[in-house]
C-alpha cells in the first residue's frame, strides 16, 4: 500500500526504478552509468556503473572515501582485483587508475566526485 505523504511534507523515501533509468555514457570509453542518487551541493552520489571489456579509467584521486560493490565481472588496479560478490573501499587522497579485462557491473558510492588527471 502506497500512502501519500500529508500535504506540505516531503516524503522520507525516494524509490528509483533502476530498470527504467537509461544508461548514460561517461567521458571514458566503455564506461557508462545510471545515477541512482546525487546531491550536487555536497558531491554525494550513488551510481550503478557498467564497464565494457577492456574499459579503463585513467589516473584519478578519491577526494573522499569511495565504496564499490561488484555485482558482475571484475575490475582491477595496481593493488588487486575486485570480483563479483566482493567489495572494495578507498581512502580519501588515494590515487590509482582502474581497468577491467572481462567487463563489470558495480554499485559505487562517492562522498565527493573524483579528480581526474588525464
Amino acid at each position: 500500500m502506497n500512502a501519500a505523504a500529508p500535504t506540505g511534507l516531503v516524503p522520507n523515501s525516494t524509490y528509483v526504478d533502476v530498470a527504467e533509468l537509461p544508461w548514460q555514457p561517461t567521458r571514458f570509453p566503455g564506461a557508462e552509468w545510471k545515477i541512482l542518487m546525487e546531491q550536487k551541493e555536497t558531491g554525494l552520489s550513488t551510481v550503478l556503473m557498467r564497464w565494457a571489456p577492456g574499459a579503463r579509467l585513467p589516473a584519478h584521486e578519491h577526494v573522499a572515501i569511495e565504496q564499490t560493490y561488484v555485482l558482475e565481472g571484475s575490475f582491477a588496479d595496481h593493488a588487486g582485483v575486485c570480483r563479483a560478490g566482493n567489495y572494495v573501499w578507498r581512502r580519501a587522497g588515494s590515487r590509482h587508475d582502474a581497468w577491467t579485462d572481462e567487463g563489470c557491473l558495480m554499485l559505487a558510492i562517492f562522498l565527493k566526485p573524483n579528480t581526474f588527471f588525464d
